[in-house]
């Protein structure tokens, strides 16, 4: 280092840019071989690789940090490929790469080299999408999810960049270019692609606004004597509860979305404590979800005999119930500045 005049830093960044150049490289040696031979069997479902999967809660964003959080190792990311999903590309959350043809060309022939790009079963952490630009004249002109009879002008391909599970890792993102590249190359397109350094800096601030973000507020309800299971849940319908699919979660639906949940309970058994769990981003701000599920808390606490209690089992003062409002206007600002407003498609997904 000395002999070059490089830094300590310098040389480590430069070692960490040879590292993803080297991955780069064999990924895109492994794309090709494996298209010759997606070619040769025919065999890939574009159902498949376009299947629906329904955003689901995760664990939560533990904190801004990457603590406890497993980066896929470059065995991983060969042995899997990230299926697109039927979501709306969305640049606030998502790594966008434009493709762009000088004649318009098939969604037919796009598809068919995306289905080739891999041999192996889809298995991501990590989502990505895929839109075009109609270039039929008498269309609109409007980014729409592929179709085989249609002709597009330019595509667009892109990332999710940050979960509950964390920021995007820097070998899916390799992995995520190396694919584009591939399929502008075969393609015959211009290519329009951020660096990978800036997505992964993109990556870390949306993962670390959302881990501040990340609410889940809860009020507790401890019955004075143990409430029987029928009586518990007629109360329960009667404020209008309904009993989950599990059995034992009871939800509070508004104009049907989900607005809180109960934590797990046993069913059949009487029931002395009742926790109601609201996760703040996936509602609206104008549902009022703390005010009305505070509400229901008294409500149930007066029909059954109990009282509000913090976590540690103190009390619920008027004095708490403050500083969580002022809190929730904090969180909800913070949301609405970054373009991710509780509850809107973007924090669904952002959150899940």
């Amino acid at each position: 280092m000395t002999t070059l005049g490089l830094s300590d830093l310098q040389f480590s960044l430069a070692a960490i840019g040879l590292i993803i150049l080297i991955s780069v490289v064999l990924l895109n040696f492994k794309y090709a071989r494996a298209r010759r031979r997606a070619r040769e069997l025919g065999h890939y479902s574009l159902d498949e690789r376009f299947g629906v999967r329904e955003p689901s809660f995760g664990t939560g964003f533990a904190d801004a940090s990457n603590e406890g959080r497993a980066e896929p190792t470059l065995d991983d990311v060969i042995q899997s490929i990230a299926a697109p999903e039927i979501f709306t590309i969305d640049p606030r959350i998502d790594c966008v790469i434009t493709l762009r043809f000088d004649q318009a060309i098939s969604g037919a022939e796009i598809l068919d080299e995306i289905n080739a790009w891999s041999d192996t079963p889809a298995k991501s952490t990590a989502r990505w999408m895929c839109e075009g630009l109609n270039a039929d004249v008498d269309t609109v002109q409007d980014w729409e999810q592929l179709r085989a009879d249609a002709s597009y002008s330019e595509l667009q391909l892109a990332i999710q960049l940050a979960s509950r599970r964390g920021p995007i890792g820097v070998l899916e993102l390799s992995d995520f270019c190396s694919r584009a590249q591939a399929l502008a190359e075969t393609l015959g397109s211009q290519i329009d692609m951020p660096s990978v350094s800036t997505m992964l800096e993109s990556a870390k601030e949306l993962d670390g606004m959302a881990a501040e973000s990340d609410i889940q507020l809860s009020i507790n309800v401890v019955f004075d004597e143990a409430s029987p299971w029928a009586n518990f849940e007629s109360l329960m319908r009667q404020r209008g509860f309904k009993l989950a699919r599990n059995g034992r979660q009871f939800e509070y639906y508004s104009n049907n979305k989900l607005i809180f949940t109960s934590s797990t309970i046993e069913p059949n058994k009487p029931i002395s404590q009742l926790t109601l769990l609201l996760e703040v981003p996936l509602v609206a701000q104008e549902e009022r979800a703390f005010e009305r599920m505070l509400g229901e808390g008294v409500e149930i606490a007066q029909a059954g005999h109990g009282r509000l209690v913090d976590d540690n089992g103190i009390n619920l003062t008027e004095a708490a119930v403050v500083s969580i409002r002022q809190h929730l206007y904090g969180l909800f600002s913070n949301l609405d500045k970054n373009g991710v407003p509780a509850g809107s498609y973007t924090a669904s997904r952002l959150f899940s």
